[in-house]
């Protein structure tokens, strides 16, 4: 089945809405009750929300949610040029929404839960640690699109490993992974210095693997091509 431009905008804004919500609402929260629950519930959270929205709305739009992991299916011709501008707006709208939520029902802490990174390392450090676990994301996203499409255990893979890089690696870089989830709390909240790192390094993480998986995906849709005239 086919899905309209608008149906994919619609799906990719509530998705994106439902990722925020829960990825900075958690960071505010944790800090209103100071930091009882720590790393672990900050990275549960937009894992829980990921399960939601891959399973919800997957057969839809892909469940991008992020325009860097846009980006990287148009690199491998899963959506056109002009659907870009759709997954953008729908996914940078959802986002500030989402912040707008957090701030009107959670709190105003920590910025609204704007990422940031850690200078006690050296930027030499942070960028490809942020590059790395972009990188990570769409990796695990083309692999289970390849191998299964977004049936299965696709929503727990992708929000897993969501939740293992910011475990992990947000100490160094902030991991978001995510321009839009960066750009509405950097903005609402005014803190807007660390944005270049959210809009440079996961586009290059993102497009590397792109271009990795792109061969793959070309030789799929050659095959399925094949199939379907004999």
């Amino acid at each position: 089945m086919t899905y309209s431009n608008l149906q994919i905008f619609t799906v990719e804004l509530i998705g994106t809405f439902i990722l925020v919500i829960f990825a900075t609402g958690s960071i505010v929260y944790d800090m209103q009750i100071g930091g009882a629950y720590g790393i672990w519930f900050v990275a549960v959270t937009p894992f829980i929300a990921l399960i939601i929205s891959v399973y919800s709305f997957g057969k839809i739009s892909l469940a991008h949610f992020n325009p860097a992991v846009t980006i990287g299916y148009y690199i491998t011709g899963h959506i056109t040029k002009i659907q870009i501008a759709w997954y953008f707006a729908a996914e940078i709208i959802g986002a500030i929404l989402g912040t707008l939520f957090v701030m009107t029902f959670v709190g105003t802490e920590a910025n609204l839960g704007a990422n940031v990174p850690n200078y006690d390392y050296s930027i030499f450090l942070i960028f490809p640690v942020e590059v790395l676990a972009s990188g990570l994301l769409m990796a695990v996203i083309f692999t289970v699109v390849y191998t299964k499409g977004l049936k299965g255990f696709s929503g727990i893979a992708i929000g897993g490993i969501v939740g293992l890089d910011i475990f992990f690696l947000s100490v160094i870089s902030g991991a978001s992974m995510n321009p839009a989830r960066a750009l509405a709390p950097a903005l609402l909240s005014g803190t807007i210095n660390d944005l270049w790192l959210y809009w440079t390094a996961p586009y290059a993480g993102t497009t590397l693997v792109a271009i990795l998986f792109r061969g793959k995906f070309a030789k799929q849709r050659k095959s399925e091509n094949s199939q379907n005239y004999e």
